[in-house]
């Protein structure tokens, strides 16, 4: 639709690299990151399906000029207070279900407002804000019961605030986001390194990590295998396993929007499973 582009994987990747994770392994520059992931956390991450092993201690700094410390496993973000909240939920049959997603959902209906970050060095590069708007127009066209309308903006005022944090993740592609709480979709979206990735990149990225403060897990957590081979391996899916979304298919998807990682020949775009998925949630 908008090149000819062919989609492969998920998540972005930097012209010195064959591949990149989508998990940001970045340590912030600007604020010392937290010492260590105790044991505890790391059960409490194994519990809900997450793989604790993989998680680091982490600071997002945001654009509006605050700063919050707490845990990265692989691109999803939480606090320790999410987790140890998470844990409340703890003897339900699943958290994870299919293609795939966590058991904290957007409350619906529900229009999530969306400002695409223009101030500053947290501006999105103008290939950050096409991809930006063509991943708006990707949920938005599904008539889903969540719709975004989005402006550019130098403010967060706005349910969702998507920034580019290349400053303080050098040499690194990608995007981090949370998962929804209290019904709330996660705010802060950080993407970096595609200043010079193509929009389809930008867009495919985006829409992934929208798809992760929605509600969505990565479509290949059983396996890693669109990723680098050191970075690859069963993310984890805790003692009650993940329950597929119907219609969805139960092995690897190769085409799904959600894909742990990506390569530069992506087109952005939604599979026939991510939109049953999508559609089957919202």
């Amino acid at each position: 639709m908008k090149s000819l582009l062919k989609f492969v994987k998920f998540f972005a990747i930097l012209s010195v690299f064959a591949f990149a994770s989508c998990e940001s392994e970045s340590t912030d520059v600007a604020t010392p990151a937290p010492e260590g992931v105790s044991s505890d956390l790391k059960a409490k991450l194994d519990g809900f399906y997450l793989n604790g092993s993989l998680a680091e201690p982490h600071v997002n700094v945001y654009p509006d000029g605050s700063s919050e410390e707490g845990i990265l496993v692989e691109d999803k973000f939480f606090t320790e207070d999410q987790i140890n909240s998470m844990m409340n939920l703890e003897g339900q049959e699943n958290i994870w279900t299919e293609q795939y997603r966590t058991n904290n959902l957007v409350s619906q209906p529900r229009t999530i407002s969306v400002i695409g970050y223009t101030g500053g060095q947290f501006a999105l590069s103008s290939r950050g804000r096409t991809g930006l708007q063509w991943a708006i127009n990707n949920y938005n066209r599904l008539n889903l019961g969540i719709r975004f309308t989005l402006r550019f903006a130098a403010a967060t005022n706005a349910d969702m605030v998507i920034f580019d944090n290349s400053v303080n993740n050098p040499g690194r592609a990608g995007g981090v986001a949370g998962f929804p709480t209290g019904g709330n979709p996660h705010k802060f979206i950080q993407i970096y390194g595609l200043a010079n990735s193509s929009n389809n990149v930008n867009e495919h990225v985006i829409t992934h990590e929208m798809g992760h403060s929605v509600g969505f897990r990565h479509t290949d957590w059983f396996s890693r295998q669109t990723c680098p081979i050191s970075s690859q391996g069963n993310e984890g899916q805790g003692s009650d396993g993940a329950i597929q979304i119907p219609g969805t298919p139960s092995g690897f998807d190769p085409n799904s929007v959600m894909l742990a990682c990506f390569n530069n020949a992506v087109n952005g775009e939604f599979n026939a499973n991510d939109i049953t998925a999508l559609r089957f949630l919202y």
